[in-house]
């Protein structure tokens, strides 16, 4: 299933975030600005808060670029909590948890891992219409880096704001796009 440039799916999960109550996010909550869902399998792991920490130091950038950033495993936003008040790393994490103890979420973005209960390392990236324009997925052992999705981001931003220019390869913001054209087609 090709699932970038599809539209997400329904879906209704209950949220934990610091400094707030638990509440409901759904797919309507997230059209209208940039959403990352960043899957991990699991509370109370290794390579877990190593990743979700290094997600939390671009955090603020994320929101000033109009993202919002969404935290994902199929643990409930009471583990959520949990993890929040136990842990040092995780204690410091502003962006929303989302429990996914029904598997809706993993289901819907297809990494639920079969007969295990736990989504894959993914992370999606969805712009204000609803369509997933980036996706990233890795082993259990291999972490992500917040560096270079934000990287993406800022490029998916500028395509979209720049209809008919693309970004080419390790772009950072303020370089040279490209116009695809027959013209260029054998010379780059």
């Amino acid at each position: 299933m090709g699932i970038i440039g599809s539209q997400i799916k329904p879906f209704s999960a209950t949220a934990f975030q610091a400094g707030k109550d638990f509440f409901q996010v759904t797919d309507e909550d997230v059209r209208g600005k940039w959403a990352v869902f960043f899957f991990y399998p699991a509370d109370f792991t290794f390579v877990c808060p190593t990743e979700l920490e290094n997600l939390g130091e671009q955090y603020a950038m994320l929101q000033k670029m109009d993202v919002e950033v969404y935290a994902v495993s199929t643990d409930t936003h009471f583990s959520h909590k949990a993890w929040h008040d136990t842990s040092d790393k995780i204690g410091k994490l502003q962006f929303p948890f989302l429990g996914d103890q029904n598997h809706v979420l993993a289901t819907n973005f297809d990494v639920l891992r079969e007969g295990v209960g736990l989504a894959d390392r993914a992370t999606f990236v969805v712009d204000p219409d609803g369509v997933i324009q980036i996706m990233e997925q890795t082993c259990e052992g291999v972490g992500r880096n917040a560096n270079e999705l934000a990287r993406k981001i800022k490029a998916a931003q500028y395509v979209r704001a720049n209809p008919g220019q693309v970004c080419p390869a390790a772009w950072e913001e303020g370089e040279e796009t490209l116009a695809p054209s027959l013209d260029l087609v054998g010379k780059i």
